[in-house]
């Protein structure tokens, strides 16, 4: 860390110009509004997390601290290894319930389209809170932020702690700063803007690493993990401008995998030279896939997996297809050449 910028810098004014809408300035009052109006909430996130998903809980949790309010962060699944050094893990329940949490402690639900989306059982009936930048995203909440231009969920939170005038913590910077990394597809994905970059530079003024973040991230596979891209690989089918490929049960029992072992794969079909989008597929115990969908450019993905009830970005989205693996392919196949 760089110690002597540092000293010159006055970290509780981070110095991004977001030039914010009439519409997100009410947002953020309103939410501000009852960070002081409530002193417990309930932070969670969608259910088979990401690094935006974890690293937003964490950054906003920081943010409550400082404003003088408790909460309990509650995931439904666990963190995938290569975030187990996030700054504060510890403070998520992973796995469990908020049934036994004070049923008048607000919700706060990041990038969901529902409550079903979060998996966590015991948000019935509570005040919601709503901040999502999926296109996919729905006005189910009491209050409900949702802006498809921001790069990453960590950028909106990082923009309340601006609004909020909260320090930027260098645990904050790294939770956040692992956000952006990792909904930009390390600042290659089109969502990547110049605010992007903006956050991204004041998060390592105040002491997130890049190079260390992207070891974690990038550099920290296990060999099951590259065992089972090479069987992915080997099912690899092309016809056009599409690509797509699987996993079976019994490929990642081969593999000695798990289906985390499975996160990123379908950045390998997209990567192809002439592909404009590209779909994985992976065999649940239940005999449903899970569909993992990319594109390039302006085609649009995020129907494909709407018209399946699952959503997400324009260029990156995800939804579950009942089986068999042909018949999921086809329908696929169908939605995306329509």
């Amino acid at each position: 860390m760089n110690t002597g910028v540092l000293a010159d810098l006055d970290l509780a004014t981070p110095a991004v110009n977001h030039a914010a809408t009439t519409e997100e300035e009410a947002s953020v009052a309103q939410l501000l509004a009852v960070f002081r109006e409530q002193r417990h909430f309930v932070v969670t996130s969608h259910a088979r997390p990401d690094g935006d998903a974890i690293g937003s809980v964490l950054g906003l949790a920081e943010i409550l601290d400082q404003l003088g309010c408790t909460c309990d962060l509650v995931l439904a699944d666990a963190a995938p290894a290569i975030y187990k050094n996030l700054p504060n893990l510890d403070r998520i329940r992973f796995g469990g319930s908020a049934a036994k949490i004070d049923q008048s402690a607000p919700a706060i639900l990041l990038e969901c389209d529902g409550i079903a989306r979060t998996g966590i059982e015991g948000l019935e009936g509570r005040r919601l809170i709503n901040i999502d930048h999926h296109t996919s995203g729905r006005n189910f909440g009491e209050i409900n932020w949702i802006d498809p231009s921001a790069c990453a969920v960590a950028a909106m939170v990082y923009r309340i702690a601006v609004s909020a005038k909260v320090e930027i913590t260098q645990s904050m910077a790294v939770c956040l700063y692992t956000s952006i990394l990792s909904d930009t597809g390390a600042f290659t994905y089109p969502n990547t803007t110049p605010e992007s970059f903006s956050i991204a530079h004041e998060l390592t003024l105040r002491g997130a690493s890049p190079s260390q973040i992207a070891r974690d991230l990038y550099f920290t596979n296990p060999l099951s993990k590259v065992r089972l891209l090479g069987t992915s690989l080997a099912a690899l089918q092309i016809s056009g401008n599409l690509a797509w490929s699987w996993v079976t049960l019994a490929d990642l029992a081969a593999s000695r995998a798990t289906p985390e072992d499975c996160e990123g794969i379908v950045g390998n079909l997209i990567a192809i030279q002439g592909i404009d989008a590209a779909f994985f597929l992976r065999e649940q115990p239940n005999g449903e896939f899970r569909l993992s969908i990319r594109s390039k450019g302006d085609l649009n993905v995020a129907r494909v997996a709407e018209a399946f009830a699952g959503g997400g970005h324009v260029n990156a989205s995800g939804c579950t297809l009942p089986g068999p693996l042909t018949s999921a392919i086809d329908r696929v196949l169908v939605e995306l050449r329509g």
